[in-house]
């Protein structure tokens, strides 16, 4: 195995896959408000051609997998898929992220089936906000009795994903952070990226900087080092505090020149940026039979073609898909 790097000899090691576009929720961040059209049955890999994708992939060095969709719970038999993926060699870490409103049915499942940790998105503890915020018929205490099924099931440490949105959220902040400190919660602050056909994310952008900011009064932030995890986040705990806090700033301070990773969407086109609309099919070459190391070399292709950087601060914002689409 050689290793697999890019164009700027960033070493590509995580691969995020996402099994679906569906999800059961219509946040505001992620999904127009209008919905989107979903993909066909047919269009959608199956979880023999994502297999072959993985095992060409880690062929070529990548041993992190991250699952995601929309929301990958609502694929069924997702506990199978991870079996499958956790029997390749070198795949070593197989993680999900998840809205959790599912997840206190397939947690057990899935921590027998390989996986090795969560993370959830939550934008709130209010329950009226959070119907807001997912316009869904979901309660708030499905995604809190997801969280304790991940820990009673061993799915550690699970990551709470708060994306932070003035004037919807931004309230919450020290509530979010206060459960560091006395719930063993891994917060993690994310600022509000413009997507494809979701509106006003300038109007509600906040900094990590200004989140850092609104900490102040719980004292100060210690620096400490991710327990697990192949992400951005940077992270820190508060004195005494029992879990942790991280910050993810892709718009403020990009995090670009340490990218280590590839996108797979549901349909099988391979994205070397997620905010960039470039993309290789997969799916088409894979149902003509393309051989294993020709698979691998339109990988390679992918991983030359990642670009040094977003260009969100050039006004450069993706058009062609939704973050549901795309799979964060």
């Amino acid at each position: 195995m050689t290793g697999l790097c890019d164009s700027f000899q960033r070493p590509i090691n995580y691969l995020r896959i996402s099994v679906t576009d569906r999800c059961n929720l219509r946040c505001v961040y992620c999904m127009p408000a209008g919905g989107i059209h979903w993909m066909s049955h047919q269009d959608i890999l199956t979880y023999e051609e994502i297999y072959t994708v993985v095992r060409a992939a880690a062929e070529l060095g990548i041993t992190k997998i991250r699952l995601t969709g929309g929301e990958p719970l609502v694929r069924l038999g997702l506990p199978k898929l991870v079996e499958m993926l956790r029997r390749i060699d070198p795949i070593d870490d197989i993680s999900l992220t998840t809205n959790g409103t599912l997840l206190s049915r397939y947690a057990a499942e899935l921590k027998q089936a390989g996986l090795k940790r969560v993370n959830i998105s939550l934008d709130t503890l209010k329950q009226d906000r959070f119907k807001v915020i997912t316009r869904s018929s979901y309660e708030l205490s499905d995604v809190l009795a997801g969280i304790d099924a991940a820990r009673s099931a061993g799915l550690n440490p699970v990551k709470i994903n708060m994306v932070v949105m003035a004037g919807i959220n931004e309230d919450e902040v020290l509530d979010f952070a206060n459960k560091t400190i006395n719930e063993e919660w891994n917060v993690r602050f994310i600022e509000f990226m413009p997507t494809a056909g979701v509106s006003n994310a300038n109007l509600h952008f906040v900094s990590v900087g200004d989140i850092k900011g609104q900490l102040e009064p719980l004292g100060e932030l210690e620096p400490c080092l991710p327990r697990v995890g192949n992400g951005p986040a940077r992270y820190f705990r508060f004195h005494n505090g029992r879990g942790s806090v991280g910050f993810i700033s892709p718009v403020s301070e990009h995090f670009c020149f340490h990218c280590n990773r590839l996108r797979l969407t549901a349909d099988g086109r391979l994205r070397p940026c997620l905010l960039s609309d470039e993309e290789i099919d997969l799916r088409q070459p894979l149902r003509r039979g393309i051989s294993l190391a020709e698979l691998k070399g339109l990988i390679e292709t992918a991983a030359t073609k990642k670009p040094l950087r977003h260009q969100l601060a050039e006004g450069h914002v993706p058009i062609d898909r939704p973050m549901t689409q795309v799979g964060g």
